[in-house]
C-alpha cells in the first residue's frame, strides 16, 4: 500500500507542476481534458484512482508524456527497468495488460510500452495531440491494428508506425496472446519533457 500511496503523491505532485508550468486553472484543464474539476482536485490531493483513459488525456492536454505524470525524479544516467516492478496502466477484462516501461528524456521524449493483449480483446484510444507518432512491434502472436476504420494485421516480428492523432484501436487476434512492444514518439516542445 505504501508504494501505492507514493505513487499516488508523485502524480499528484507532477499533474499540479504540469498544469501550474502550462497556466492552466482546474476549470480549464478539466474542460481541455474532459476530466470533472472534483475529479482534478481530487487527483492534486493524492486521493482516488485515475483510470489509464483519463492519465492520457490529462498527459495530452498538458503536452507532457504519461510517465512524466507518473514518474519521480531520474536517479542516474542509467536506469534498468523490470517489468515486474511496473504495475499495469490498463488491465483488459480477459486478462491483457498495459505497461509503461519508461519514456526516454529530451526535447522529443518517447515512451516504451510493454502490451499483451488476449485473442478478440481490444484497447480503444482517443486520438492523441497533433505530432504524436506510433509504433508497435509484436514480438509473439498476432493483432489487428485499427487506424481511422482501416483495419492492418501485425504478427510477430512486424512493425508498425502511424499518426496517433487519428482514433485507433489494438485488438489480439489468433489463438495465442499476442505481446508487443508499443512506443509512443511526442512531438518536441517547451513543455513536452517534464
Amino acid at each position: 500500500m505504501a508504494e501505492t500511496d507514493a505513487a499516488l503523491r508523485t502524480l499528484a505532485h507532477n499533474v499540479r507542476a504540469a498544469r501550474t508550468r502550462a497556466g492552466l486553472s482546474l476549470d480549464e484543464l478539466g474542460r481541455r481534458a474532459k476530466v470533472s474539476k472534483g475529479a482534478l482536485v481530487a487527483l492534486e490531493k493524492a486521493q482516488g484512482n485515475p483510470n489509464f483513459a483519463t492519465l492520457v488525456r490529462l498527459a495530452d492536454t498538458l503536452g507532457v508524456s504519461v510517465s512524466a505524470l507518473m514518474e519521480g525524479r531520474p536517479e542516474g544516467r542509467v536506469r534498468v527497468v523490470s517489468a515486474d516492478t511496473v504495475m499495469p496502466l490498463w488491465t483488459g477484462e480477459q486478462g491483457g495488460e498495459a505497461r509503461l516501461m519508461l519514456t526516454t528524456s529530451g526535447p522529443a521524449p518517447t515512451e516504451v510500452w510493454r502490451w499483451q493483449l488476449q485473442p478478440s480483446e481490444e484497447y480503444p484510444s482517443h486520438p492523441h495531440q497533433a505530432g504524436v507518432v506510433e509504433t508497435v512491434s509484436v514480438t509473439s502472436g498476432r493483432m489487428i491494428l485499427v487506424v481511422d476504420g482501416a483495419e492492418h494485421p501485425v504478427g510477430a516480428g512486424q512493425t508498425a508506425t502511424f499518426d496517433g492523432d487519428a482514433p485507433h484501436t489494438y485488438r489480439g487476434t489468433g489463438t495465442e496472446t499476442c505481446h508487443l512492444i508499443m512506443t509512443v514518439h511526442l512531438p518536441p516542445g517547451p513543455t513536452s519533457a517534464a
